[in-house]
This record gives structure tokens, sequence and C-alpha cells, in this order.
């Protein structure tokens, strides 16, 4: 009977977090710092269409990943675009030479618990790289979309 009750825990768990990442809801605000030590808060970025990405500099697919975000980012961030990319590795040294090496210069945060993460774990994180486009009004309006669905939500979410 123990092992019911454990099981309906973590399906609740898994259910609560499943809601928190889907498009139509608020974005959680999240506090991190950047690689200077200041605090950056995701809320401040309402007004804009935000890119949340949460990626490691270990992980090989968010590595391959950032060219894409870095021509995205030149081609819309004077039009609107901001990219908040907050980096679950827990060795700060290697996340600021993953950083530099791959020309990150959007905002980068860090949140060194890795899976245990409190911004991961409020966005049901369970895989990166894992991001959310978030529309003017801090609303999550696409969930891991890339390539081209992703340029064209972050058209539509400009206009």
């Amino acid at each position: 009977m123990k092992q019911i009750y454990i099981f309906i825990f973590l399906i609740i768990i898994s259910l609560n977090s499943f809601s928190q990442m889907r498009t139509g809801n608020a974005a959680s605000d999240l506090s991190l710092p950047d690689i200077n030590g200041n605090m950056v808060n995701l809320s401040g970025l309402k007004g804009k269409v935000v890119l949340l990405d949460f990626w490691a500099s270990w992980c090989v697919p968010c590595r391959r990943n950032n060219p894409h975000l870095l021509k995205l980012y030149h081609k819309y961030h004077s039009k609107g675009l901001e990219i908040y990319g907050v980096s679950l590795d827990n060795d700060h040294d290697n996340w600021k030479e993953a950083v530099s090496q791959d020309h990150m210069e959007w905002i980068q945060v860090i949140d060194d618990k890795g899976w245990d993460a409190s911004s991961a774990l409020a966005y049901g994180v369970d895989m990166i790289p894992s991001s959310f486009l978030i529309d003017k009004c801090g609303v999550i309006r696409k969930v891991n979309v890339e390539g081209a669905p992703l340029e064209s939500g972050i058209k539509h979410l400009l206009k």
C-alpha cells in the first residue's frame, strides 16, 4: 500500500511540473547570477520576446544549438528578442569557458545545482537543451521548438 501512495505522489509531482511548462501559462520568474555575479530577473524582460534556454557546457546537443541561437540573436535582438540562457553546470569555470567559446552574447545565468536546480524544477526540465518561447506579456507560447519553427514563432511574437 505504501508503494501505491509513493507512486501517486510521484505522478502528482510530475503533473505539477508539466503544468508549469505548458503553453499558455505565465512564465515563472527566475532570479539567477550572471557571469559577473549580478542577479538577473527573468521578469525584468517583460515587454520583450524571450527565449528561455536551459543548457550546460557538457551537453553536446546544447553546444551544437548555440550557433543557431547566435544567428537568431543577431537577427532579432534589435527588434525585441532576448535570450535568457540558464546553465545547469556545477562548475562555473566550465560554464564561463563555454560561454566564451560559443560567443554567447545574450544573458547568461547559472543555477549550479544541476538537475536539482530550482529553475529546472520550476519549469519541469528533465532534459537539455530545453527552451521556452515567452511573449511580451510573460506567457509561454512554445516549448522545445528549434530551427525554422522557432524562428517562425519569434517572428510572429515580435509583430
